[in-house]
């Protein structure tokens, strides 16, 4: 859908000269009214225009939400042109509100455009900001005891505090919910997860985006397609056995209601999902991106895990696991490695091997979900 977009717009653009025409008032006479020959109203696509006048190398750049470097941060921004900045602990450690504001609006002068600005804020065993003093000195809490505590009502309140939190800081994506189904204690994932069955883990997920969407916050679903009972992907590969009917009657169940809620970003893991692609991790495949585009109808950013962990390390080397990543249908690439993935997908570009249509479709859904949030207007 989107591709046939960019080709209509480019056409459109190409027949109008990007002008939108109105009809002309009507003629009056005396003792009649004429009416002028109706003129069609062409709004010409604003983000496809932007786009019409971007380098490859600015192209390139939006493919990239970069983990935050420990130094020359705004060097780093003015240098390669991410599409925004991931934040860690170690960039909250020796901070206060006030020097993180004034560090990320530095970054954001650097940025020919707005950046997003992200952070891991699931709560319980997962959170960058909270537990420390300057922040909140108190740990968001995991998603099951938030609704231990206080049901949807508690889950909708706990999460606009983070939002609120967030925006205060100048972030502007939290990198959750989890809509993994886990009900196995013994499971990695389940301390991050709701801890429910499919339908009450698609109920959560839901509520949270459409609390996120309200609150101006960027959300991204996490780990498609399902983690189900695998181990860390950080330390190694994972390889997941199970049957596609498994992921159909369950784990799809999560990521198909919040994307109908409106999620803005879909996390893809880096499991090897053997029904689907027995070659690849989940996030080089392109396999994987078809299911979630075709079959889960999601037209958002999809975005790539951490390039950095294990399991991708142990199938191939960063910057080709980059150009892959792109090719298989991702439009954002999590890197701790920027400058060498940069150049790799650059050169990809300019070689052809990553083809023009498939860069511009995800820089497209890069500035839409920009302008989605209210950070950029084209």
């Amino acid at each position: 859908m989107l591709r046939k977009l960019l080709i209509l717009t480019a056409m459109l653009l190409c027949l109008t000269g990007c002008r939108a025409e109105t009809a002309e008032p009507p003629v009056k006479q005396p003792g009649k009214t004429v009416s002028p020959a109706v003129k069609v109203t062409i709004v010409p696509d604003r983000i496809a225009e932007h786009i019409s006048g971007m380098s490859d190398a600015q192209k390139v750049g939006q493919l990239f939400f970069a983990r935050c470097p420990e130094t020359d941060a705004a060097g780093f921004v003015t240098q390669y042109q991410p599409a925004g900045l991931i934040l860690f602990g170690r960039d909250f450690e020796s901070r206060t509100p006030e020097t993180l504001r004034a560090f990320l609006a530095e970054c954001q002068s650097a940025a020919g455009l707005p950046l997003l600005v992200g952070v891991d804020e699931e709560g319980g065993t997962v959170t960058r900001i909270s537990g420390r003093d300057a922040f909140r000195a108190e740990k968001f809490r995991s998603p099951q005891a938030v609704f231990a505590a206080g049901g949807w009502e508690e889950i909708a309140r706990d999460t606009s505090e983070k939002d609120s939190l967030l925006r205060s800081l100048g972030i502007n994506v939290n990198l959750a919910p989890v809509a993994d189904v886990s009900t196995d204690p013994s499971d990695f994932i389940y301390a991050r997860a709701f801890g429910q069955g499919a339908e009450q883990t698609a109920q959560y997920v839901s509520a949270v985006v459409r609390q996120m969407s309200d609150d101006s916050i960027g959300s991204v679903l996490k780990h498609f397609p399902g983690y189900g009972n695998n181990t860390d992907t950080h330390t190694g590969a994972v390889f997941d056995e199970r049957p596609m009917e498994a992921f159909r009657e369950q784990d799809f169940i999560p990521f198909a209601a919040a994307i109908q809620a409106g999620a803005d970003a879909v996390l893809v893991s880096h499991n090897v999902v053997l029904c689907m692609d027995d070659e690849r991790p989940a996030s080089l495949s392109p396999e994987v991106l078809k299911l979630l585009r075709e079959d889960l109808g999601f037209d958002g950013a999809a975005v790539t895990d951490d390039m950095g962990m294990g399991a991708v390390g142990q199938y191939t080397d960063a910057a080709t696991a980059a150009v892959m990543a792109v090719n298989a249908g991702n439009d954002l690439i999590i890197s701790s490695d920027l400058p060498n993935q940069y150049q790799a997908v650059l050169s990809a570009v300019e070689s052809g091997e990553i083809p023009a249509e498939r860069l511009n479709e995800a820089v497209y859904r890069v500035l839409r979900w920009k302008r989605n949030i209210g950070i950029w207007k084209p």
